[in-house]
């Protein structure tokens, strides 16, 4: 019972000395309106850690003292973070904006006048520069169906077929 005990204990503490890093990266084809519709989550503080490193302004995700600035700040990291192509194209995705949701953030882009798609293929490195443990989940729906890869650092491509 107490090497049970001492095992837990000895997990609890590596697991509190290394921290999980992931993101979700969720790509939706809207038919309807067609577009495609991507959100990513992240945890708050990594987001702000993050950013932080390419900023000289201090980086308050819950409490932005300017907006604006923390916006763009969003959109440049996912923009050089995170490219998609649709059909082989390179997606131009825009920044939609952002929310947060408990201890994490999601963050919204659009890819405008994509009637059908029949491949996605994404380079994903979000927070890669922040932790090499780093993971991202890719979920990917179109024509009814969804696929679904993990990116573990330092792998960040993946392809898919509709």
């Amino acid at each position: 019972m107490a090497n049970i005990l001492l095992q837990w204990l000895v997990t609890a503490a590596v697991a509190a000395l290394h921290p999980f890093f992931v993101s979700v990266v969720d790509i939706n084809h809207n038919a309807k309106d067609a577009t495609v519709e991507i959100s990513v989550r992240v945890f708050t503080d990594d987001m702000e850690k993050v950013l932080q490193k390419y900023s000289s302004k201090k980086i308050d995700i819950l409490n932005p003292a300017d907006k604006p600035f923390l916006e763009s700040q969003i959109a440049s990291y996912l923009n050089q973070k995170l490219q998609v192509k649709i059909n082989g194209q390179a997606a131009t995705m825009q920044y939609i904006g952002h929310e947060i949701q408990k201890e994490s953030v999601w963050m919204y882009l659009e890819v405008p006048k994509i009637k059908e798609v029949t491949t996605v293929d994404i380079d994903c490195k979000l927070l890669y520069d922040l932790a090499s443990s780093q993971t991202n989940l890719i979920h990917a729906r179109a024509k009814g169906a969804e696929k679904n890869y993990k990116l573990d650092y330092p792998k960040n491509r993946v392809s898919f077929g509709f």
